[in-house]
């Protein structure tokens, strides 16, 4: 069984190596890197990663938000490698058996390839905010809280699960790793469960950063759209707003809410990443009065926040409703085209008939002005007979 990795990372330098590794001690046999032009160290991590670990890291420079078509690429390269599993994932996450006693190789050991892909659930991290750092130490609560407090704080849903999936050549990965072309025939058996622990918003400085490049990438790529799921371009209007530290901070529970959602258990506390995975960079922590600053400027915009929300919202939903109709029409074009090369079809064919018709017609009458001619001439040689023998 060979378990294989992919990843496009751009300017992940604080966390991307600690992700490797964990993958490397849970049996990854092999990992497919696209670097997509990092300018924060990254690039040099991977490099010197590549020489102890069976990384093949390759480039790309362009900041179109092509993953989809990258991913792609490397995971059919994966399945060309030999992959049994392939595994597309981002560089916050990081995935685990469901049962801690378990590696992710026992449990893809124990997996039945004729599921051909399923979907695997990923659990945000969270704890305290913070200016700078990876937070694998700091993040140590699964978030599960109901999806109403998530739109209250700006979020439209927990994150969209992943999907592994068989080593296929012909394999496409969509936009974001959540989907692949490989139908699913169900999901592993309990015992031998895969989840993923993601860390999106390890720290404001990263995090302000990666809404910036998600938010030029995507309105450089006007053809995609995000999925529902997708709090990216949300956040950047924020961030033109001037409120996305207010709304880094609020979406991290206060001292109040950790206290009632680890008792009602919409907080769980899972303490599996920070015992086993050494951070690179150490944290450091906003000071508390900015903190209660920027909660209390989010209490006094989310009346505001509601609004914009509703407003796009309603515009997802005009655009979702006009995409549908462009997809109708382009049905019913496509029948239209069909329709009309089937009976130019049924004409040309009825035409070639008539043609052979006319010619099969043309042929007789040839011949009956043949035969006709014929009769003629037989006629009056009679004729003639009969007038050179005179009366009798």
């Amino acid at each position: 069984m060979k378990l294989t990795m992919t990843l496009m990372v751009r300017d992940e330098a604080d966390i991307v190596g600690a992700m490797i590794r964990h993958h490397a001690a849970q049996g990854v046999d092999a990992f497919i890197v696209t670097d997509n032009g990092s300018v924060d160290g990254t690039t040099q991590i991977l490099e010197e990663l590549a020489h102890e670990l069976p990384i093949r890291l390759l480039h790309d420079f362009e900041h179109r938000k092509q993953q989809g078509e990258t991913v792609t690429r490397m995971a059919r390269s994966a399945a060309e490698d030999g992959a049994t599993w392939v595994l597309n994932a981002d560089a916050d996450e990081f995935w685990v058996a469901a049962d801690p006693e378990l590696t992710l190789r026992d449990a893809f050991e124990r997996i039945d390839v004729g599921l051909g892909s399923f979907p695997v659930p990923v659990y945000d991290m969270i704890g305290d905010p913070a200016e700078a750092g990876s937070g694998l130490q700091r993040l140590v609560y699964r978030d599960l809280r109901p999806v109403a407090r998530m739109q209250e704080l700006g979020i439209n849903d927990h994150a969209t699960h992943d999907a592994a999936h068989v080593g296929d050549p012909e394999v496409t990965v969509s936009q974001g790793n959540h989907f692949v072309s490989i139908p699913s025939q169900g999901t592993p058996p309990p015992g031998v469960a895969v989840e993923v622990l993601h860390f999106p918003w390890r720290s404001w400085s990263q995090f302000g950063g990666k809404v910036e490049r998600s938010g030029l990438a995507y309105e450089s790529s006007p053809h995609l759209e995000p999925s529902a799921n997708h709090h990216g371009m949300r956040d950047y209007r924020r961030l033109r707003d001037g409120v996305l530290l207010a709304s880094y901070v609020a979406r991290h529970p206060d001292r109040a809410e950790l206290e009632a959602g680890l008792a009602s258990g919409a907080l769980v506390e899972d303490l599996r990443i920070s015992l086993s995975v050494s951070s690179p960079v150490d944290d450091v922590p906003l000071p508390a009065d900015s903190v209660a600053l920027e909660r209390a400027l989010w209490a006094r915009l989310q009346p505001i926040e509601r609004r914009l929300i509703g407003l796009e919202n309603d515009h997802r939903r005009e655009s979702d409703d006009a995409r549908g109709l462009r997809h109708e029409l382009e049905l019913r074009r496509n029948e239209l085209d069909e329709t009309r090369a089937r009976l130019e079809r049924e004409l040309s064919g009825e035409r070639a008939a008539l043609a052979a018709a006319e010619t099969e017609l043309a042929a007789v009458r040839a011949e009956l002005t043949a035969m006709h001619a014929r009769r003629m001439v037989r006629l009056a040689d009679r004729l003639a007979g009969v007038v050179r023998r005179g009366p009798r």
